[in-house]
């Protein structure tokens, strides 16, 4: 009796084993093969003088991410460099933000898929004293529209800072109480 309370579920793991083993297993559908293509942009170092800064741009390309059969672009592509703020002014700048917008041959903003004009560099930022420097890798997303018809003309930068020492005015305003 011993024997046949051990048999029973033994024959019935096998069975089940074997049903789970003849299953169909569904197909894994493979990942478009993808290859990284860099792109060069000329010039590809820019130097600019702002009224309290000079930003300097080098190494600048275009990072596409692309399906080696169909050659389309598979996520939108990344600006690619090096940025260098130094601070030609005499006070410290605190810079809070740094942001690329892409223009076409008419000046016009080219927009991402989600409707949005700029891209933000990512990157730490401090203060820079005056007469020196930040630097920092250049990562920044392009519209893929502005890719796939090659139609980047301008890259315009903006540099959101703050000049230390802030100024400041002291105002009196005259009061009086009522009773």
């Amino acid at each position: 009796m011993l024997k046949k309370f051990f048999l029973f579920p033994a024959v019935g793991l096998l069975f089940i084993f074997s049903l789970n083993s003849c299953e169909k297993k569904p197909e894994v559908t493979k990942a478009p093969e993808t290859q990284k293509v860099t792109g060069a942009l000329t010039p590809s170092d820019q130097e600019i003088k702002g009224e309290l800064f000079t930003l300097k741009l080098s190494d600048l390309k275009i990072i596409k991410t692309v399906n080696t059969s169909t050659k389309e672009l598979v996520i939108d592509p990344s600006l690619s460099g090096s940025i260098k703020i130094s601070n030609d002014s005499t006070s410290i700048l605190d810079i809070k933000e740094v942001t690329v917008q892409y223009l076409d041959s008419l000046g016009n903003p080219i927009p991402f898929e989600n409707g949005k004009a700029k891209a933000t560099v990512r990157g730490y930022w401090s203060d820079i004293q005056p007469g020196g420097h930040a630097e920092a890798p250049l990562d920044a997303k392009v519209p893929m529209a502005a890719v796939k018809e090659k139609s980047i003309s301008k890259i315009r930068s903006h540099v959101v800072y703050i000049p230390i020492p802030l100024k400041e005015e002291t105002m009196e305003i005259p009061v009086e109480i009522e009773e």
